[in-house]
């Protein structure tokens, strides 16, 4: 059970990740628009989108079940268990029980889950045809995101986020030349997560990638907005905190916890600069297109595991 300090750290990591979320989508469409040499919206322009959608009333179709209207609340509910449970600043997960990486590659499968369920449960075709999207990539992206973590877990010795970043971080493990290629392919399927092009466009409610939520309005649609944001946050810290622990904090002193957090802005912002260049150097793909870019991340986390079995 974890300790009084524990939780509230972890409810305060939470919070804090909840809060920001809107500036950090805010600040990756700011930053793209400057790539275009136009002006763009504010970095704050998702806060404003928040604050007028949960003015407005909130609409469902006639044919919508529990699925579709309980969705947005079990969506935050469950990011909000995945940011208590990895460790963001420090280097050990806040609270031990729920930094199993198991446990929360399975918090994301409920995410994806009822994501989808949602738009199938609208009566919408469109959000239909997002949904079993959704649901395609799922199936070609996690097999990567499993194997890669789990050659990283095999070399730590353990399953926990904390202990494998510092096994990492700290140079204890057989295999460098495994650890490199699964934390390529991680971050392969991270891209994918994240829903940039050339495979969608996160920020754009009319694309595939967000047909679910065609149907919602008003404070449901308010809080999707949050969590959708919220996820891409946590899938860069679950790559931080797994591939490049550097920086963490290993204990809980003042200083040691503001080194980790300035350290984790930085890596946001030169993971989201990455992010941006990427974006404006390639044009869309077809969709039909995602299963052969797929698997050259499923090969090259293949090909760690078996660094992994031969010691390389």
């Amino acid at each position: 059970m974890p300790t009084l300090s524990q939780f509230l750290i972890a409810l305060l990591q939470a919070l804090v990740l909840l809060a920001v979320a809107p500036l950090f989508t805010g600040f990756l469409r700011a930053m793209r628009a400057r790539m275009h040499t136009r002006c763009g919206p504010s970095v704050l322009q998702d806060y404003r989108d928040i604050v007028k959608l949960l003015k407005r009333q909130d609409m469902q179709p006639p044919a919508a079940g529990f699925a579709f209207r309980f969705m947005p609340i079990v969506m935050v509910a469950t990011l909000l268990t995945i940011t208590m449970a990895l460790p963001v600043v420090t280097r050990a997960t806040p609270i031990a029980g729920l930094g199993d990486m198991i446990t929360v590659i399975y918090l994301f499968a409920v995410v994806r889950f009822f994501f989808s369920l949602s738009g199938l449960d609208s009566g919408s075709s469109f959000a239909g045809i997002g949904a079993s999207r959704e649901l395609t990539l799922g199936v070609l992206v996690e097999p990567t995101l499993v194997l890669s973590i789990l050659v990283a877990a095999l070399l730590a010795g353990t399953t926990d986020i904390g202990g494998i970043g510092a096994a990492i971080s700290s140079g204890h493990v057989s295999s460098l030349g495994a650890v490199f290629l699964a934390g390529v392919a991680f971050a392969f399927a991270c891209y994918f997560e994240l829903g940039k092009l050339p495979y969608d466009m996160a920020e754009a409610e009319q694309e595939l990638q967000e047909g679910p939520l065609t149907e919602y309005s008003g404070p449901s649609l308010a809080l999707l907005k949050i969590a959708m944001g919220l996820k891409q946050l946590l899938i860069l810290a679950f790559l931080f905190a797994v591939f490049l622990p550097f920086g963490s904090a290993t204990d809980m002193g003042i200083l040691s916890v503001v080194i980790g957090l300035v350290v984790f802005i930085i890596k946001i912002a030169v993971v989201a600069l990455i992010l941006g260049v990427v974006e404006n150097s390639v044009a869309r793909a077809r969709f039909r297109l995602t299963p052969r870019h797929s698997w050259s991340g499923l090969g090259i986390a293949s090909l760690g595991f078996v660094f992994y079995l031969v010691g390389l």
